[in-house]
């Protein structure tokens, strides 16, 4: 018996979700459990007995990866935004403020600028690099320094 992935999904998101939450203790490592589960399910060629068995394979799956997740290298080594950046050392205090701006963008943006001003890679090697054209890395760059630029005003604003 297979069931289609899209009904699995919208029967039994939440409770999946909430099992892998309460192993994880992070809503993007849950999210990221139950996303691999249900792309496990999809690509399997596994036959069930019944809905009951599939629902009992879901969940032994989101506690198994769940499991792994909080087992793991990068899990067990990472550290806080906070803590890595009292391990670096900057110029000044501007500085310092800056780079937590920069790092506070959307990833698309944050990754060209911190390429190119902290890397001093160029355009083209970064469109390289990230597999992209160099017009948009250049769109990236632009909007990446709008929004620091109004996050930068804010902040400013704040101070006053």
């Amino acid at each position: 018996m297979r069931i289609a992935t899209e009904i699995l999904i919208e029967k039994y998101r939440d409770n999946l979700f909430a099992a892998a939450f309460h192993i994880c203790k992070n809503q993007a490592d849950a999210e990221d459990v139950l996303q691999d589960t249900f792309l496990l399910y999809h690509l399997s060629e596994k036959e069930f007995k019944n809905e009951q068995h599939i629902r009992a394979w879901l969940f032994r799956v989101v506690i198994n990866k769940s499991k792994d997740v909080v087992r793991s290298f990068w899990r067990r080594n990472r550290i806080s935004l906070e803590d890595y950046m009292q391990t670096l050392t900057f110029g000044t205090p501007e500085s310092r403020d800056l780079f937590s701006t920069v790092m506070d963008l959307p990833e698309k943006y944050r990754i060209v600028i911190h390429l190119f001003y902290y890397e001093d890679y160029s355009i083209r090697e970064i469109a390289e690099i990230m597999n992209l054209s160099e017009n948009n890395v250049k769109v990236r760059l632009s909007r990446g320094r709008k929004l620091l630029k109004e996050k930068l005003k804010e902040g400013w604003n704040d101070d006053e």
